[in-house]
């Protein structure tokens, strides 16, 4: 059923008040807040059909209502207005980014701290997808016998390391060596073609070590794919502000889910072929989240998508506020990215 003008009215009056006050909002209450010009009985009325096409609750016989799932889809779907970072939330954004740069992982990570700063919700941010960029450098650094430092760094100026085993006689002017031929050969390939170039072009010194330089190759592609670890969060413990979250079973479930960082990393990928995405309570895959809702944005540099931020928030967050700040960030961080990889 397509909703007239008046009910759209009301409904967005009661998930503005609601918005602002966490708790069920009454006819009159929202007469006044929103200047409504019809009787309180109309609004209850109107309140009522609403309740019953699914898009109020009441949680109690004598209470207001409070909004759905489904009231919220269409509150973001149909009446969010869009406008600029404020005054207030660009300085916070510009006092982070003016005073912790030295690398994109680290804009990343103060893109993290800005947001949930400006926002009292929880910032989640997927560091660059190393699939999508290009090896620039490898490096075999040794370590103890039998291990080495593997350093992987991309076009992006992000670098991946860990530690592999080696063959025990092999030489540090080999594992040198090494890393010159892997970078020549494979330099400016994407993270995902390395292997297959590489073992095309198996040259003798390369065949040497064959079982050794598969085993590498093996953890370069799990480099481009893993998520373990490129996820940064900030902000988790906003959310205990929040009345929603007096429940510390509630509280508890919430705080435990966002630690996992690999499921937050799927969640942030899926999202990224999208520009900006919403999910709302129940849509949310993850049980932890469905109490929660999920604004994301894709940050892009020279129009290559990177990697997604958003906000995890109660379902009554601000998303009109929410989506302009992830907006203007989105702004900010493309600009700051592509200036960085110019400099490098």
């Amino acid at each position: 059923m397509e909703l007239d003008e008046r009910k759209l009215q009301i409904l967005r009056a009661v998930i503005d008040e609601y918005i602002l006050s966490a708790s069920p909002v009454g006819s009159k209450s929202i007469r006044q807040s929103a200047e409504l010009n019809w009787s309180p009985a109309t609004i209850r009325n109107e309140m009522a059909d609403l309740e019953a096409l699914g898009y109020l609750a009441q949680p109690h016989t004598s209470a207001g209502r409070i909004p759905s799932d489904k009231a919220y889809r269409l509150y973001v779907d149909r009446m969010l207005e869009r406008a600029a970072l404020s005054e207030q939330e660009q300085a916070i954004l510009n006092r982070y980014y003016e005073t912790r740069i030295d690398g994109i992982e680290s804009v990343l990570r103060s893109t993290a701290q800005a947001l949930s700063e400006i926002t009292h919700y929880t910032a989640v941010v997927m560091m660059p997808d190393l699939a999508a960029n290009r090896l620039r450098h490898l490096q075999l650094v040794p370590l103890a016998e039998g291990k080495a430092l593997s350093v992987i760094v991309t076009d992006a100026g992000v670098a991946r390391d860990a530690i592999i085993d080696i063959p025990k006689d092999m030489t540090p002017d080999e594992l040198e060596s090494l890393s010159r031929t892997i970078t020549q050969r494979c330099y400016n390939c994407r993270m995902t073609t390395v292997s297959d170039r590489l073992m095309r072009e198996v040259g003798a010194e390369l065949q040497s070590r064959g079982d050794f330089v598969k085993a590498l190759l093996t953890r370069v592609e799990q480099s481009a794919q893993s998520g373990t670890n490129m996820v940064e969060l900030s902000g988790a413990r906003n959310m205990l502000r929040y009345p929603e979250y007096n429940d510390v079973e509630k509280a508890t479930t919430f705080l435990a889910t966002v630690e996992q960082r690999d499921e937050l990393y799927r969640m942030l990928k899926k999202a990224s072929d999208m520009e900006f995405t919403i999910t709302i309570g129940s849509e949310n895959e993850q049980r932890g989240l469905q109490d929660c809702s999920v604004v994301t944005a894709t940050y892009r540099v020279n129009d290559m998508p990177f990697g997604t931020f958003g906000i995890i928030g109660p379902t009554r967050m601000d998303y009109n506020r929410v989506v302009n700040v992830l907006q203007g960030v989105q702004q900010n961080l493309a600009a700051i990215l592509q200036s960085l990889l110019k400099e490098d």
